[in-house]
């Protein structure tokens, strides 16, 4: 009986030990994550894909994670925006509220000659923002007004 005793208080000491330690995945996402930005920011997006892949591996419900790896899909020489769209669905899944995710799918989606689905965003950030005040909301609303007055066709004066 003293045998069993000690052994039921071995095993609920670790399950207390398991609920005070921080999630390691969720540690190890992070540094991936902050080493993924500093790639990016040299424009290595390669690197960046590969620390970013496994802070997604690591931390599959990030959605940082998620948007930033879109962003180097996206961003890279030839982008793929196949991927990018699939990491900024994830993005906004997870959290719907994302305002990075929600401007830079709508910047995607001017890559794609989309502008209709970039305007949903937009609108998504205003009601999200609650204004017209915050720098999602301002870069795509410039991003928009740029692609409208490039892809309007000449018009002789």
């Amino acid at each position: 009986m003293r045998h069993l005793l000690f052994l039921l208080m071995i095993s609920m000491s670790s399950v207390v030990f398991t609920r005070d330690r921080p999630d390691i995945s969720a540690l190890a996402a992070n540094e991936l994550i902050a080493t993924g930005r500093e790639a990016v920011a040299r424009e290595d997006w390669r690197k960046a894909q590969i620390d970013l892949l496994e802070a997604v591996r690591e931390d599959p419900s990030n959605a940082d994670a998620h948007n930033l790896l879109a962003y180097t899909y996206r961003k890279q020489n030839n982008p793929n925006l196949v991927k990018a769209f699939e990491h900024y669905k994830v993005a906004l899944a997870i959290d719907p509220q994302h305002r990075g995710a929600h401007e830079y799918i709508g910047e995607a989606y001017l890559i794609a000659g989309q502008p209709k689905k970039a305007q949903e965003h937009l609108m998504a950030l205003e009601h999200i923002c609650g204004d017209r005040q915050c720098d999602e909301y301002k870069d795509l609303a410039q991003a928009i007004a740029e692609f409208q007055q490039n892809s309007q066709p000449w018009q002789k004066p």
